[in-house]
C-alpha cells in the first residue's frame, strides 16, 4: 500500500485544499494530513479543532474514504514527516506558476533529502485557485462571507468564533 502524505497548516481548511484531498485518495488508498504546527505562530483553529474538521468536511463530501484519513501533527522538515508516517508519496497542491515554481526547488530539495519520497503535484480546479488560508481568514475576520471558499463545517466554525 502506498501511502501519502499531504502537508499544510490547514487554518483553516479551505475548498481548494480539499479539492486537493479528494485528488489524493484518488492516486493512494490512505493519505496521512500532516498539519505543520509552527510554534511562533499564533493559529486561528488548534490542531484538535483543524484535525476535526478535515476528517468532518471529507465524510460530508465523500463518506466512503472519510476512514481512509489520517490527520497528525508536525514540526520539522516534510520529508521527515511524511518518512515518519511511512509515506512514499508527498501530495503539494498548485494554484497557478507562482506555486510551481516555488514547489519545484522544494521538490528538487527534498528529493536531495529524501529520495524515497516522491513529489506530486496536483493541481486546484479553477474555482478554488484565488482561494487561500490566509485571505479566508482576514475576510472572515472583517465580517466578510466565505461561504463560496470553505467547507460547510469550517463555515460555521469561523462564524462560532466570531461570536465568541
Amino acid at each position: 500500500m502506498t501511502k501519502a502524505f499531504y502537508p499544510g497548516s490547514f487554518d483553516p481548511l479551505t475548498n481548494g485544499h480539499l479539492d486537493v484531498l479528494i485528488q489524493a485518495l484518488a492516486m493512494s488508498p490512505k493519505v496521512v494530513v500532516g498539519v505543520g504546527i509552527n510554534p511562533s505562530k499564533q493559529p486561528e483553529f488548534s490542531f484538535e479543532e483543524r484535525a476535526g474538521l478535515i476528517k468532518e468536511s471529507l465524510a460530508g463530501v465523500l463518506p466512503e474514504r472519510a476512514g481512509d484519513i489520517e490527520v497528525v501533527s508536525f514540526q520539522g522538515l516534510v520529508v521527515e514527516a511524511a518518512r515518519k508516517f511511512d509515506a512514499k508519496i508527498l501530495i503539494r497542491g498548485l494554484r497557478d506558476g507562482t506555486d510551481l515554481d516555488y514547489e519545484m526547488q522544494m521538490a528538487g530539495m527534498n528529493r536531495q533529502m529524501a529520495p524515497d519520497v516522491q513529489t506530486v503535484f496536483l493541481p486546484a480546479a479553477p474555482a478554488s485557485r484565488p482561494i487561500t488560508a490566509t485571505l479566508v481568514r482576514q475576510i472572515a475576520s472583517m465580517g466578510g462571507d466565505v461561504s463560496a471558499f470553505v467547507p460547510g463545517p469550517v463555515l460555521a466554525a469561523l462564524k462560532k468564533k466570531r461570536k465568541s
